[in-house]
C-alpha cells in the first residue's frame, strides 16, 4: 500500500459516506487529515471516532457554497498542520428532478453550486498552499454520470459532475507548471446514504447498467483517491479514474 507519511490533507464532505472513508484511509497511510463538512454534529462524531483509532485528524466547518467559509476552513487546516499538500473535493449532493420539472432557482442552481462551484472554489482557496508543496495534489470526486450522462441521476447532477471533469482537465493544464497534479475519480453508484434520494427501483436500474451488477463500496473509491494522493502518482495528471464496475468504458 502507498505511504502518505508526513502529508497534509483536507477532504471536503468528510463527515460521512465516501468522504469519511477517504479521510480515514488517507490518515491510515500516515497523513494528517482535516475533515471538512457543514454538518457539525456528524463531523464531530466522525472526527472523534477517527481520533479514537489513533489517527491524526481534525475537523473544520466548511460550507462549499460560501467562499468565506471555504477560505476559513483551508486556512485553519494549513495553520494546524503547517501547510497543505492534498485536497480531495468530495462534497456533493444528489439531484432527482425530471427534465420537465427542473427549476433554475431550485435544484439546478443548488446542485451546481455545491458539486461544481464548491469543487472549483475550494481548489482555488487551497492553491496558495499547494504551490508551496513539493507534491501538490487536487483530487476531485466526479461520477460516471459526468462521463455518460448517467442512468437515473438528474440533469443537474449530470451537468455538475460533467463540469467537474472539465475543470479537472483545465486545472491540470494550468497548474502543471507548479507541479500540482489534478485528477478525478469517477465512481458508479456507491453504497452510501446519498442513495436514499433514489427509489429502490432506481437503485436496481443502476445495478442493471453495471457489468459487475452491484453497487460500489466507499473503500474502493477511497483506494483510488489514496493512489492519486501518493508519490507513485506523481506522473499522473488530467486523469479520469473510472471506478464503476464496467458501467462506462472510455
Amino acid at each position: 500500500m502507498f505511504s502518505l507519511e508526513g502529508k497534509k490533507a483536507i477532504v471536503t464532505g468528510a463527515a460521512r459516506g465516501i468522504g469519511k472513508v477517504i479521510a480515514e484511509k488517507i490518515a491510515e497511510l500516515g497523513a494528517s487529515v482535516s475533515l471538512a463538512d457543514v454538518n457539525k454534529a456528524t463531523l464531530d462524531e466522525t472526527v472523534n471516532g477517527l481520533k479514537s483509532k489513533g489517527l491524526k485528524v481534525i475537523g473544520v466547518i466548511m460550507d462549499v457554497r460560501d467562499n468565506n467559509s471555504i477560505r476559513q476552513a483551508i486556512e485553519e487546516t494549513a495553520s494546524a498542520f503547517g501547510g497543505l499538500d492534498i485536497i480531495v473535493n468530495n462534497a456533493g449532493i444528489l439531484g432527482t428532478s425530471k427534465i420537465e420539472d427542473m427549476q433554475r432557482d431550485g435544484e439546478w442552481n443548488r446542485v451546481l453550486d455545491v458539486n461544481l462551484s464548491g469543487t472549483f472554489f475550494a481548489s482555488q482557496a487551497a492553491l496558495p498552499y499547494l504551490k508551496k508543496s513539493s507534491a501538490g495534489r487536487i483530487i476531485n470526486i466526479s461520477s460516471v454520470t459526468g462521463r455518460n450522462g448517467g442512468f437515473e441521476g438528474s440533469m443537474s447532477y449530470a451537468a455538475s459532475k460533467g463540469g467537474v471533469i472539465a475543470i479537472t482537465r483545465g486545472m491540470a493544464r494550468h497548474l502543471a507548471p507548479y507541479k500540482i497534479t489534478v485528477n478525478a475519480v469517477c465512481p458508479a453508484a456507491t453504497e452510501t446514504d446519498i442513495l436514499k434520494g433514489y427509489t429502490p427501483q432506481q437503485v436496481e436500474n443502476q445495478c442493471k447498467n453495471i457489468l459487475l451488477y452491484r453497487l460500489g463500496k466507499p473503500e474502493e473509491i477511497a483506494g483510488a483517491a489514496c493512489y492519486l494522493a501518493s508519490d507513485e502518482a506523481a506522473f499522473v495528471t488530467g486523469l479520469m479514474l473510472d471506478i464503476n464496475g464496467g458501467a462506462y468504458f472510455g
